[in-house]
């Protein structure tokens, strides 16, 4: 057999549409049940974290799911509203602007309250310059593309949680995102 599945729903809005593809789901399992399909009665079930509406309600959510995933391309582009497409105003996309740090700083201290495991995807989650804040932050799950994991395997390997923690509480006082980004460079090049 396949090993332990997982189901992860993706761009939730609010919990109304959660509890409706949760049900849909039950339906679906019921449906298997009644053909004698066999299937893991205790799926664990999760959802992308991605607009900020879900991120705000993060608390909530922890009582619906098994787990996160913070969207970072999504969750930054609709916190800052800038399509990351469109040049004229890409320059404004950054995971360094204070509001999505904050967010993603919640989305993590309401998965711990929770107990609801998290982890991040997006390019962050590869840039080498925000693996000390995120670690600070409180992340211990990131998903990467197999090129990138050396990278940040060997930044995690040289720090220590500590140092990460006192990082995020610094970046955290920061209000600009040209501030942050300096800030998380020069802390690498240490």
């Amino acid at each position: 057999g396949i090993g332990p599945l997982r189901l992860m729903f993706p761009l939730i809005t609010s919990m109304n549409e959660l509890r409706q593809a949760k049900m849909i789901l039950s339906d679906v399992m019921e449906e298997c049940d009644d053909d004698g399909i066999k299937f893991n009665q205790n799926l664990e079930v999760g959802m992308m974290v991605e607009v900020p509406s879900a991120a705000l309600m993060a608390a909530t959510f922890t009582k619906e799911v098994d787990f996160f995933s913070i969207g970072t391309n999504d969750l930054v582009q609709y916190t800052v509203a800038v399509d990351r497409g469109n040049e004229k105003v890409a320059s404004l996309y950054t995971a360094a602007n204070p509001a999505v740090i904050k967010l993603v700083k919640s989305v993590i201290r309401a998965a711990r309250r929770g107990n609801v495991e998290t982890s991040l995807c997006g390019e962050i989650a590869g840039d080498i310059n925000y693996t000390m804040l995120l670690i600070g932050l409180g992340l211990r799950i990131l998903s990467l593309v197999p090129s990138q994991i050396p990278r940040v395997k060997q930044v995690i390997r040289r720090v220590d949680v500590g140092s990460c923690e006192r990082l995020a509480r610094k970046v955290g006082s920061f209000d600009s995102e040209r501030r942050t980004l300096k800030c998380l460079q020069d802390e690498l090049k240490l």
